[in-house]
């Protein structure tokens, strides 16, 4: 077997509300919604040996990827990656498991009829008040205008604290520390800007009967 494939949790939702028990420690717990190659979510697990990462990717033959650039890289036990659909979030984590969830460049499903699609969608937020802490956070970065507009509005309508809101991340005080995906490095390096946003969650209001 190879090493890379030693990261693989299959069926993640046997470790809901164990995902600390199987890290064997109480650090945070950070999670990427697909991961693509797996530049970030590896690099990230480098510098911060004391996070625990998890990386969700529907594309189980891009997992394999994401194992080797970890290798690559010599990432410790503090990252794993399980093959889910994010639209299944609740049955992976418990309520409050998180303290993080990065978001990056995830696909835009640019026409309407598709919009329940995108993972900034109002029944995707549910799913990540469900699970993140009270102090937790979404991180959000994409290239797509029309995605990031939208996403806005939806985090909004959803009672989510939004902050670190640029339209130039590459250009913006949120640069410093910036950990870039192989999508964002190709698309900074056209002149294409990149947009960046982070998300945390209200209480939610109570919902009143219309007069």
């Amino acid at each position: 077997m190879h090493k890379e494939a030693g990261r693989i949790v299959e069926m993640a939702s046997n470790h809901k509300g164990k995902w600390r028990e199987l890290f064997g420690n109480d650090n945070p717990l950070y999670i990427e919604i697909g991961t693509g190659r797996g530049r970030f979510i590896s690099t990230l697990a480098a510098q911060n040996p004391d996070i625990n990462y998890v990386g969700i990717e529907l594309e189980h033959e891009l997992l394999g990827k994401v194992g080797k650039k970890a290798e690559e890289l010599e990432v410790g036990k503090n990252l794993l990656l399980t093959p889910a659909d994010a639209a299944r979030l609740v049955e992976f984590f418990e309520p409050g498991e998180v303290n993080r969830i990065y978001l990056n460049f995830s696909d835009p499903w640019p026409k309407s009829r598709h919009a329940k699609r995108r993972l900034t969608y109002r029944d995707f937020l549910q799913s990540y008040r469900t699970v993140l802490r009270a102090d937790g956070a979404v991180h959000f970065k994409t290239d797509n205008r029309d995605l990031y507009e939208f996403s806005l509005n939806e985090f909004a309508e959803d009672d989510w604290k939004l902050s670190a809101i640029t339209l130039d991340l590459h250009n913006s005080p949120w640069m410093e520390g910036n950990v870039m995906t192989e999508y964002e490095e190709k698309f900074s390096s056209q002149g294409m800007p990149i947009y960046r946003l982070e998300a945390r969650p209200y209480p939610k209001r109570p919902e009143y009967p219309s007069n």
